[in-house]
C-alpha cells in the first residue's frame, strides 16, 4: 500500500527496537525495501495516531516486533527520503525507544525485508544516516 506524503511535510517517526542480551544492549535493524540498506522501522507520522503509537505500528509492520514504546523521543535525525522519479524529500525522523517483548515469525512485510540484531556500535556503522548513527553511539557511551 502506497502512502501519500504530500501533507506530511517530511515528518516521520521511528522505533528504536532494543533488547538486552548477556548484559549488552542490542538494536534490531531492518532492510529498506528499495535499496536494502539497514534502517530503523519508520514511517510517516499519521494524524490519527500519536507519533509513539505510529512508531509501534511501523515496528510491527516492518520488523515483526511488539513491545513497549516510550512516549517521548530520545532524539531525531534528518535524511533525504527517495520518493520516486529521482526526487527526494528532506525528512526529520523522531526516534522512540522500544523495549522489544515479542519477535514474531510472521508479519506484514516479512517477504520484503530482512531483520538483524546489532550491538549499538555495529548498528551505528551499518546505517547510512549520520545523524542516526551519532544517536546510537550516544546511547552506547558508558555513563560518566
Amino acid at each position: 500500500m502506497r502512502r501519500k506524503h504530500r501533507s506530511r511535510q517530511g515528518r516521520q517517526c521511528a522505533a528504536l527496537p532494543l533488547r538486552e542480551l548477556d548484559g549488552a544492549v542490542q538494536v534490531l535493524l531492518v532492510t529498506s525495501r528499495d535499496t536494502g540498506r539497514w534502517v530503523l522501522p519508520k514511517g510517516w507520522t499519521e494524524a490519527r495516531n500519536l507519533a509513539a503509537e505510529q512508531a509501534a505500528v511501523e515496528a510491527f509492520e516492518e520488523a515483526g516486533i511488539r513491545g513497549i514504546v516510550a512516549p517521548t523521543p530520545i532524539g531525531s535525525y534528518e535524511y533525504e527520503k527517495r520518493i520516486g522519479n529521482g526526487r527526494s524529500l528532506p525528512c526529520r525522523v523522531e526516534v522512540f525507544p522500544m523495549r522489544v517483548a515479542e519477535l514474531l515469525e510472521d508479519w506484514p512485510e516479512r517477504a520484503e525485508r530482512e531483520r538483524r540484531w546489532f550491538n549499538l556500535a555495529e548498528a551505528a556503522q551499518a546505517v547510512e544516516e549520520g545523524g542516526l548513527g551519532r544517536l546510537m553511539l550516544q546511547l552506547a557511551r558508558p555513563e560518566a
